[in-house]
């Protein structure tokens, strides 16, 4: 025998194979620990340290909820699935509710839990006595508020999570423990994806027998569906992460890629628990898109998909999400609710199969609608989300790209309010559709909106288009259009600033502006501005001209003041584009941002005091504040009093003038304001306030085409169904009165002082001194 393998080891080609398999075979081994070492360290990394990292996170401020508050127990229950409250029959644990329909009883987590049990009561009103038949309606107002067994008026629970930032992707997902999810999610999961998922070690012989099978028999136009959880993990994770493999190479259908697919699974196997690549899988699955963003894992789509917790779905809409795991743009229950409908069905049968439900329970989830929340997107405030994360790489660069510390942002979003000023531009932008469709226009106009505390800054809402699925643009800080009569009250604050800084005193809300036709030549230019209506009052009170937004009454008043004057002032504010010191300064024909007349307009309930809009409380990473202080703070813009003027001035534009249907529409509040229209009605503008909310409205085309409706037709809609909602259950605080104010009864038309004849008498404030001394003559 050792002669024959001499004989045969002495002929070449035998000493040349040997020296190739011993080759190969080296290579083999040095791949295999190539990958092996290369595919731990990403596999150890996820385990030990990434898998346990929080990715960095912008929060809401917390949930408040106050007795009295507008707010149904449909949208409570909305709030509080989005911090993750779990819904049960019986409540009997911290971070769960129960719903009757009339009240909401809630277990609070953290400090809010030492109080136990609270109970949220909403009257029931009674059925209609037309049709009794109709049942009683659940209350919009919070009614009763309890906290054990006594009686409180606040409750603060905590804060949602609006967003989960990837750096340089965009992505939705929240990433939650296992033992979150609703166990019907994981059932539903592994009935449709890998039955034996917990019996084998990463790759299934058995099912890639069974799809070789379907193959060979035609059951199956090409090979697939052998792939088990773990390997769906890997290609989708981890392959994509590894040096010269991207998410296409890693997809690709080729023999390396599966070979490369299943040899790392069976690693990940060995290092993981079946119980971690699950929680893995659950949440890195892709399930589709919705906008500009991917949706990732079974916790964000639950939000997406129905608005729920993923500790609260259904079993149908467990069913629903883990049949799209197979195809998520065919299946997706957006685009195509038919073929995801009998996908789900197909998953309920497949749980029946596995022996997890029975067929009566399948039968009766299979025979429900699918119903998703078509707007749940805009519900978790993309605008403001893009806002931030714009805010975060410029003033914190490579804050959220770190891989070591977890990053947490707390925003001064008002999640409640978010929703109603979105419920608010839907249904305004509805309103404008139908007005736009009945003058043959087409198109579809854009709305902005932004709300603030006025005493702080904070931005409690921010709206920045019709629907961010169908563009991301955001018209609250990009889209730069002309103010028009929003800045008014500007021209009228800088006519008060000139006369107190000079001495005069015949410069008041109650002096006389001409309200007529002229023409004005300026710059080589000629310019002939008409009234809205092209009707004119004549000799008009400073409050009625901008009451009624006079156009050239205002320009009147501006042109006393100077033009210089005016643009001073603006530009002292420091926002929006300068303008030049023209006659058409007085009807705002420049540009400025709703951001930018916002934060303009914090001066009138501040008494003169500008207060830069801030949307960031707090910043911290790894447990520490990392929070800069703001580069800009609070400047004084004008006199207190010369301020109050102008403020208590643009009441008079609610209660009697342009925006008086604001109160038609049941708006109560004392609040001022100020409608804009530019010319050809190209924007529509309205900007008012109360002392403790300030919000922005803009309606308009994109490509700067006239809308054809003025601020109060397209505007003040919205801007009175959020303020009605966002202020219900509130007494309303009165504007504060300064000191060197004083208050005098005068005759409307004339703005004289007040005699018993004067058929409209008004009490209107001044400056001390220059209350007016001459009696009306025209009633005597």
């Amino acid at each position: 025998m050792r002669i024959k393998v001499s004989t045969w080891w002495r002929k070449p080609w035998v000493r040349v194979a040997a020296a190739a398999l011993v080759a190969c075979a080296a290579g083999l081994c040095v791949a295999t620990t190539y990958y092996y070492v290369g595919f731990s360290r990403l596999i150890d990394q996820r385990l030990h340290g990434e898998r346990d990292r929080v990715l960095p996170r912008v929060f809401a401020r917390p949930l408040e909820i106050r007795r009295g508050q507008a707010m149904s127990n449909r949208q409570l229950i909305d709030r509080l699935n989005e911090i993750g409250y779990a819904q049960r029959s019986i409540v009997e644990k911290p971070g769960e509710f129960t719903d009757t329909g009339t009240s909401v009883s809630i277990m609070p987590r953290g400090p809010e839990a030492r109080g136990g049990m609270v109970r949220i009561g909403f009257d029931q009103r009674p059925a209609s006595t037309k049709n009794p038949k109709r049942p009683p309606r659940v209350s919009d107002h919070v009614v009763r508020l309890e906290r054990g067994a006594r009686e409180t008026d606040h409750l603060t629970l905590e804060a949602p999570v609006l967003a989960s930032i990837t750096a340089g992707e965009r992505e939705k997902r929240r990433p939650v423990a296992l033992t979150a999810i609703q166990p019907r999610m994981v059932q539903a999961v592994l009935s449709i994806e890998d039955r034996r998922f917990y019996e084998h070690p990463g790759i299934d012989p058995i099912g890639m027998g069974g799809a070789a099978f379907s193959y060979v028999t035609g059951r199956r136009a090409r090979m697939a569906g052998g792939s088990t959880i773990t390997q769906q993990l890997v290609r989708n994770v981890f392959l994509p992460k590894f040096d010269g493999m991207t998410l296409e190479t890693a997809r690709e259908r080729s023999p390396r890629r599966k070979v490369l697919e299943m040899f790392v699974s069976i690693i990940l196997t060995i290092k993981a628990s079946k119980d971690d690549i699950l929680e893995m899988y659950l949440n890195d699955v892709p399930l589709g898109q919705r906008g500009s963003f991917a949706i990732l894992g079974v916790s964000e789509a639950s939000r997406l998909f129905f608005g729920k917790d993923v500790s609260n779905v259904s079993l149908a809409e467990a069913a629903t999400i883990a049949g799209v795991i197979q195809s998520p743009s065919a299946l997706s229950p957006f685009n195509n609710p038919q073929r995801c409908r009998e996908r789900r069905n197909v998953v309920l049968t497949a749980m029946v199969d596995a022996g997890y439900i029975d067929a009566a329970a399948a039968e009766r989830a299979a025979a429900e609608p699918l119903t998703v929340v078509q707007r749940a997107l805009e519900a978790e405030a993309p605008y403001f989300v893009d806002y931030v994360g714009q805010s975060l790489d410029e003033l914190y660069p490579g804050l959220t790209t770190t891989t070591d510390k977890a990053v947490d942002v707390y925003t001064t979003l008002d999640l409640h309010l978010q929703r109603l000023a979105q419920d608010a531009v839907r249904t305004g932008l509805t309103n404008v559709d139908t007005l736009l469709s009945r003058r043959k226009r087409k198109g579809k106009a854009e709305a902005a909106l932004i709300a603030v505390d006025p005493r702080t800054g904070e931005i409690l809402a921010f709206v920045g288009g019709r629907s961010y699925n169908q563009s991301q643009y955001d018209r609250v800080v990009l889209s730069r259009r002309q103010p028009g009569s929003v800045f008014k009250p500007f021209v009228y604050l800088a006519a008060f600033e000139q006369a107190a800084a000079t001495g005069r005193t015949d410069v008041t809300p109650a002096s006389i502006t001409l309200d007529e036709p002229e023409t004005f030549e300026f710059d080589d230019q000629v310019w002939t501005p008409e009234n809205y209506e092209k009707t004119y009052d004549g000799p008009i009170t400073f409050r009625r001209a901008l009451a009624h937004s006079r156009n050239l009454g205002t320009i009147h008043v501006a042109q006393g003041a100077g033009y210089d004057r005016v643009a001073a002032l603006w530009k002292k504010l420091g926002v929006g584009n300068p303008p030049k010191a023209y006659p058409s300064i007085a009807l705002g024909v420049f540009e400025a941002t709703p951001f930018e007349i916002a934060t303009a307009y914090t001066i009138f309930p501040n008494m003169g005091v500008l207060r830069p809009l801030r949307h960031i409380m707090s910043i911290t990473s790894g447990g520490a504040n990392v929070t800069r202080k703001a580069s800009e703070g609070v400047r004084e813009i004008a006199r207190h009093d010369t301020t109050y003027l102008v403020t208590n001035m643009m009441r008079s534009v609610l209660n009697e003038g342009t925006a008086a249907g604001a109160r038609t529409a049941g708006f109560k509040l004392d609040a001022a304001g100020k409608t804009g229209t530019t010319n050809d009605l190209r924007d529509a503008w309205f900007a008012g306030f109360t002392p403790e909310l300030l919000t922005v409205v803009w309606v308009g085309f994109d490509d700067n085409q006239p809308v054809g409706l003025s601020g109060a037709q397209a505007a003040l809609p919205v801007w009175t169904e959020f303020m009605t909602r966002a202020l219900a259950g509130r007494a309303g605080d009165e504007f504060e009165v300064p000191q060197g104010i004083s208050f005098v009864d005068i005759d409307k038309d004339t703005g004289k002082l007040a005699v018993p004849g004067c058929p409209r008498i008004f009490h209107e404030a001044f400056l001390a001194g220059t209350e007016p001394t001459q009696a009306c003559e025209l009633h005597r």
